[in-house]
């Protein structure tokens, strides 16, 4: 895996990710930091989980000490996956970490109509596919 791969970048601040089982696990202090503009992310993190009793309660099992490359070589970390780290989200009070909320609540609720009618589904993934530039006979093949 390439160095740049290990690396994203949102708000022209870098998160460091590792891949571990067969998904992407973000550094949670990198979030954290680009979501907060903390100047100590770690107290920060500390702060969170002491307001968050739940989050706080199941922290060692879905938040992970993996290691991560660095320019300073190899350091253990706290990571989490995907799903993880947008339940970490809910639980910052900030300006910036609103927009994931937002976009957390539309698409719950999208989810939750597509329960109500699969048909909706399908007809997202449509225009999913064809935004993407999929001809219609593609779409239809797979659909």
């Amino acid at each position: 895996m390439k160095e740049q791969d290990k690396i994203i970048v949102f708000q022209e601040r870098q998160i460091r990710r590792v891949w571990h089982k067969e998904e992407w696990w973000f550094v949670v202090e990198d979030v954290v930091s680009v979501l907060t503009d903390s100047n100590d992310p770690k107290q920060y993190i500390r702060r969170m989980r002491s307001r968050d009793e739940q989050l706080s309660k199941g922290w060692v099992q879905f938040v992970l000490t993996l290691s991560v490359e660095t320019p300073g070589g190899s350091q253990k970390m706290n990571c989490a996956n995907t799903e993880t780290m947008f339940r970490i989200i809910q639980s910052i009070p900030s300006p910036k970490a609103e927009l994931f909320k937002l976009w957390l609540a539309k698409v719950g609720y999208e989810r939750v109509q597509e329960i109500e009618n699969p048909e909706l589904a399908a007809d997202r993934a449509r225009q999913y596919y064809r935004d993407l530039g999929y001809d219609e006979k593609w779409i239809e093949t797979r659909l």
